[in-house]
């Protein structure tokens, strides 16, 4: 609920357990020595809000519908968290649409994504990005080596969803920049008949917009990163 959620001491109760010993046995066979793990949501739909769920989540035992992407160690956190950003990106989501056809969302299917290389940010590019996927990650005490590999040593972030819809809508809006999108291709990935014609038979993310509609009265997400991508062009985001 979202009352548990902001609650930074809640825990989820596995259904399942496996032996500590076994699930570092195993990490450390991947040579894996983090308090934390980056995973992904096998089972998906492109009917769903997003098709791509990706999340960091504690160093625990997990099952196969959890992929884990593991990295090599000269790779440093704070590009980790880039990755996650990028991940989640609704502009990644867009391309993984165009690409996507069943309910399993297999590592095929991840090694295809246009990811943007690590040499392609700049050192303001990782402050935006981190300081948000931090806000957005870190709401749990679970999550505290996270945060430490980010360098960031408070108190986890308080669950607000308003907030992270801004923060979350920010991101979609500055990865659309670095995929080197316009404005006009980015509200055409929102939504094409903002673009096209009313009676234009596509839709992008149907899921997202019904949902949106139905509970705010508009599709919020649409006019979020676009207030965000006009913030960013003047910039007054940063």
């Amino acid at each position: 609920s979202d009352l548990e959620k902001k609650d930074i001491s809640f825990q989820s109760s596995p259904r399942y357990w496996v032996n500590k010993s076994v699930v570092n046995e195993k990490l450390k066979e991947k040579n894996w020595s983090k308090d934390w793990l980056i995973g992904f949501r096998d089972i998906t739909n492109s009917t769903n809000e997003r098709t791509l769920i990706s999340s960091v989540i504690p160093r625990v035992g997990v099952g196969h519908k959890l992929p884990l992407i593991f990295f090599n160690k000269e790779i440093k956190s704070e590009m980790i968290s880039i990755f996650l950003g990028n991940l989640t990106s609704l502009v990644l989501d867009f391309v993984l649409r165009q690409k996507f056809g069943s309910t399993s969302l297999s590592y095929f299917y991840i090694k295809q994504l246009p990811i943007i290389p690590p040499w392609k940010f700049s050192k303001d590019d990782i402050r935006f990005i981190n300081s948000r996927v931090i806000e957005l990650s870190y709401t749990s005490i679970e999550m505290k080596g996270w945060a430490k590999d980010l360098n960031y040593l408070g108190a986890p972030f308080t669950f607000d969803k308003a907030r992270r819809h801004i923060l979350i809508s920010e991101l979609d809006a500055y990865f659309s920049l670095m995929y080197g999108l316009t404005k006009e291709d980015l509200k055409y990935i929102l939504d094409p008949q903002s673009v096209m014609a009313l009676d234009y038979p596509s839709v992008t993310f149907p899921g997202l917009k019904r949902n949106e509609i139905r509970e705010f009265g508009e599709f919020r997400t649409q006019r979020l990163v676009l207030e965000a991508w006009d913030k960013l062009e003047s910039g007054e985001l940063h």
